[in-house]
This record gives structure tokens, C-alpha cells and sequence, in this order.
């Protein structure tokens, strides 16, 4: 991994976005975008795709740390900056503040940095056969649909721009509905590129070892899409396809990687672990609604010799989900495969999703579940599993939004002035635009 991040800054391929506009890339050894565009070499190609899946990396922690905020499960109770206890707990949200515009940014920065690759290959002078540049198509059109699909699940009913490739003439704002579909349309074109693509591709890649994994990669994320569009037919249709694995690992699945020598990158959403210092702090109802010896709850909080508090916030345990600064974060893993598993046959096959919940709650150490078997009452249950097995991996806001629960008996309110947030506001730089 170390040699591909090298080569990666050997080539300067480092977007930089800017209201939507994709600055030159830096060059010192390297090409222009208009060098790309019209005759990159095979080497180049290589580099822009490496690029690409080590850009999905850049500020990670700002996407994941806010939605976790709004959600209330967990806090940042360090005291950098007031924000992170002010503005996200009680809004509005500032459209010219970091907790809007940096994850934002990034997420547009990975859509800009596929669209210049998939402009290298159209144009590369390297002889590429058609399955050679389906591969790189398949793969660019999938990180794009993904970076696409964070961000809509950010900005919610503000919606998003889809089409961004002319900075000149960037595309329109759509809406979260019609957001999903367009993502689901790139997902699904992305899956037909990979289809008519050689075994393996040209460039090293850590998502996936083969073409077919990548395959299984996008038809899970395409799952996830179906999902949130209430799709459940097709949710089931789609993890047939995917890597999900009812008697596999629940931790099996695609990851960024981090590390610390040479021009890695660490994993900033790992807090120091232990009373030393300021902390991130799971929300004390975390905690406290989980089921005796449910195992989720020890392996990722810590609970301190004291309390810690900040700005009228108090929480017993810590966030521990990452224990060191390289430990890698999940994009989609198999436990989460089985849990949208179950919850897309509720109402059609109930025994099975309860079969798929007690795959879920037994690995947690918990019994079988024998709680209600009506349609309603599954899908509470699936919610909290869902809050305990994917805990600080970005879901639990978007879950509550679109079950129609985001309200104060799912999201408390700590605090006179605290309110609940269902979308990001539209960065005041993309106003008029």
C-alpha cells in the first residue's frame, strides 16, 4: 500500500475542490487534466485510478463523526470547538462552516477524480481494448455512485448536483428521490461495464481482489440504494449478487485502509483510548437501552473511571469502535448485508428475517429473539440491531429519516435549545452557481 500512495504523490494526482470546480492537478513529475484528457498514458491511467480509491480516504472523519453527532451517538466532548456541542446539536447548520463544507468537498473531490479518469481512459493513448477500459469504467462509475450516494444521504431533501463533469456547466440540483434513482442508474451501468470486463484489473486495488468481487462490492451498494428507496423486492434480488453470506464473517467486507509511514494516511476517527485527556463519548442511552450482555456494547465503548463533561453534555463510556489509528473503516461489510437481508423480508417472509436477526443478535452473544412477529415490530427490532452492530459507521441518522423516526423519542434532547437536524444545508459556495 505504501508503494501505491508513493506513486500516487510521485504523479501529483490530488484533486482539489472549489465550489465545484477541479483545479489543476498539481504537477511536478506528472501531467496536466488537459494532458490526461487527450492521450494519457497507460501508466497515467493506472495512477488516476490508484488515485481514486486513495482520495476516498481524504477527511473521512468529517462525514462520519457529524451524521454520528446528529444522530446522538456519540459526542465530541473534547472542547476543540464550541461547534461540535453548539451548532450540530442545536443548529442551524452554517452553509460556509466546516461541519457542511468539508464533507462536502470531499465527497465531490471523489466524483471529480473519477470523471477525469473515465475522461483518460476515453482518450488515453495506451491502445486499451474495450474490456480493459470497461474495467477502469466499471470501477470509476462505482466509486463516483458511492461518493454521490454519501453525499445525497447528507444533504437529503437539498439535494444534490449528479453532474458536475463541465465546471463551466455543471448540471441542476435534484432532489433526494431522484437522486437515488440517478445513483442507482450509475451503479447498475457501472455493473455492466464490470460485466464485459477482463478477471482482474490493470491497476492494484484494495477494495477488491478480482473483477468479480468488485462486482459483488457494487451490487451490495446498489442493495443499500434499493434500501433507501424502499425497494425491498430488488433488495433481495441485488444481495443474491452481492458478497453478503448468511454463515460468513460479519466483518467481511470492503474497507479503507490506513497507515502511518510515508505518505499514508492515519484513520482520524480514532480518539486516544483511556482517562487521559478529552474524549469522544458514546451517548448514555447507547448504553443504557442495550440488552444485558450484549456484547457490541464492551467491544466498542469504554467506560472511564469518571464521567466526562463538557458544555452541559456528561457520558460514562467512551467511543472505541477504532482502537488505533489505522485500524480500517468499513464502506460496506456483511453484517450490514444481513441486516438489510432481513429487513427487506419483512412482510413477505418474517420467519427468515427473524432467522437472519438471530444470526445478528446470537454473534452479539444475545438469545434468540422472542419478542413480537408483526411487520412493525420487526422492523424495531432490525433498527436496533442496526444501532448497535453498524454503531458509528454512519447509519443510524439516515435509519431514523427514513423509518420516519427521526423525532425526540429516537434522538434525545439533551438540553434546553437542542433540536433535531434531517439534512445538511447546500454550501453557501454552490449558491447560484
Amino acid at each position: 500500500m505504501n508503494k501505491i500512495y508513493l506513486k500516487l504523490l510521485v504523479l501529483g494526482l490530488v484533486a482539489v475542490f472549489q465550489s465545484c470546480e477541479l483545479d489543476e492537478l498539481p504537477n511536478q513529475n506528472a501531467p496536466t487534466l488537459d494532458s490526461f484528457a487527450e492521450g494519457a498514458t497507460a501508466a497515467d491511467v493506472e495512477a488516476l485510478a490508484v488515485g481514486l480509491e486513495a482520495i476516498t480516504r481524504n477527511d473521512l472523519e468529517y462525514h462520519y463523526q457529524t451524521v454520528s453527532y446528529l444522530a446522538r451517538e456519540y459526542h465530541d466532548l473534547t472542547g476543540t470547538d464550541p461547534r461540535y456541542t453548539g451548532e450540530i446539536l442545536k443548529g442551524p447548520l452554517d452553509n460556509n462552516g466546516f461541519l457542511t463544507t468539508r464533507a462536502y468537498a470531499a465527497w465531490y473531490r471523489v466524483v471529480k477524480s473519477a470523471n477525469v479518469l473515465i475522461n483518460a481512459v476515453d482518450n488515453s493513448s495506451a491502445g486499451f481494448t474495450d474490456a480493459e477500459k470497461n474495467s477502469y469504467y466499471g470501477f470509476a462509475k462505482t466509486v463516483k455512485a458511492y461518493a454521490l450516494l454519501m453525499s445525497a444521504s447528507r444533504q437529503y431533501t437539498n439535494g444534490i448536483r449528479i453532474d458536475v463533469a463541465d465546471p463551466d456547466n455543471l448540471g441542476p440540483f435534484v432532489g433526494y428521490d431522484e437522486a437515488l434513482v440517478q445513483i442507482r442508474n450509475l451503479f447498475n451501468e457501472a455493473n455492466n461495464h464490470l460485466l464485459n470486463s477482463p478477471d482482474n484489473f490493470e491497476f492494484p486495488s484494495t477494495f477488491a481482489r478480482n473483477t468479480d468481487s468488485f462486482i459483488e462490492f457494487n451490487r451490495a451498494l446498489t442493495a443499500r440504494v434499493a434500501l433507501y428507496q424502499g425497494d425491498m423486492s430488488s433488495v433481495l434480488t441485488l444481495l443474491d449478487d452481492s458478497f453478503l453470506d448468511l454463515d460468513g464473517d460479519l466483518m467481511s467486507g470492503v474497507a479503507h485502509i490506513f497507515g502511518l509511514a510515508g505518505n499514508d494516511l492515519p484513520n482520524n476517527q480514532f480518539n486516544t483510548l483511556g482517562d487521559d485527556g478529552p474524549k469522544f463519548m458514546v451517548h448514555n442511552t447507547w448504553v443504557a437501552d442495550a440488552e444485558a450482555n450484549d456484547s457490541r456494547v464492551n467491544d466498542k465503548s469504554l467506560m472511564l473511571s469518571q464521567a466526562a463533561t463538557f458544555d452541559n453534555l456528561s457520558a460514562t463510556h467512551q467511543f472505541a469502535l477504532y482502537k488505533s489509528n489505522t485500524d480500517s473503516v468499513y464502506l460496506i461489510r456483511n453484517e450490514e448485508l444481513i441486516l438489510m437481508y432481513a429487513e427487506a423480508n419483512i412482510g413477505t417472509n418474517n420467519p427468515e428475517a427473524i432467522n437472519a436477526i438471530n444470526i445478528v443478535r446470537n454473534a452479539a452473544g444475545l438469545p434468540d429473539y422472542s419478542g413480537g412477529t408483526l411487520d412493525d415490530e420487526l422492523i424495531e427490532e432490525v433498527l436496533h440491531q442496526r444501532r448497535y452492530s453498524l454503531f458509528g459507521e454512519g447509519h443510524r441518522w439516515i435509519d431514523l429519516r427514513r423509518l420516519d423516526r427521526l423525532n425526540s423519542t429516537y434522538v434525545p434532547l439533551d438540553r434546553a435549545g437542542d433540536n433535531i437536524i434531517d439534512a445538511f444545508p447546500t454550501p453557501f459556495s454552490e449558491l447560484g452557481v
